[in-house]
């Protein structure tokens, strides 16, 4: 028999990194933002201009790796919801601002400690020194699967 490609996919990388994202967002919906009716990606938006300020829809699309036109309809839907403004820029009347509303940083202030939460339990009884080469290794990967420089 001619060798044929194998792959072990329980140490496959691409199958762990999906596996462990997939557990943490299915946790943290469940658990957290199901209840708030919202999406993980709408916590992604929220969790970004929180950290950020209010910025341009396409630098929140870039961070958030939520392509635009999805982006828009979540931003939508989060003005519905009274969380977000959208306004044009002052300075390029093509582009637009996205903005948490004071509904909107209640919410994600009351969100934050939770996710945290949800994070700890992921990386319990990993070492502190495995998880900064975790982070930087998977910095390094989008880098290099993106092209980008800063991650």
């Amino acid at each position: 028999m001619a060798n044929r490609a194998h792959l072990d996919f329980s140490e496959y990388l691409p199958y762990l990194i999906n596996r462990v994202g997939s557990a943490l967002v299915v946790d943290f919906v469940g658990s957290t933002l199901a209840r708030h009716r919202l999406s993980i990606a709408m916590w992604r938006v929220l969790a970004v201009l929180s950290s950020d300020g209010g910025q341009r829809q396409i630098d929140v699309a870039a961070k958030t790796s939520i392509d635009v036109s999805t982006l828009s309809r979540v931003v939508t839907r989060l003005i519905r919801m009274g969380l977000v403004t959208r306004t044009r820029s002052a300075t390029n009347s093509r582009e637009v601002v996205v903005r948490l509303t004071a509904k909107g940083r209640s919410i994600v202030d009351r969100l934050i400690p939770n996710a945290i939460a949800a994070e700890r339990g992921a990386i319990a009884g990993v070492p502190a020194k495995d998880l900064a080469v975790l982070r930087r290794s998977l910095r390094r990967m989008y880098a290099n699967l993106t092209g980008s420089r800063r991650s």
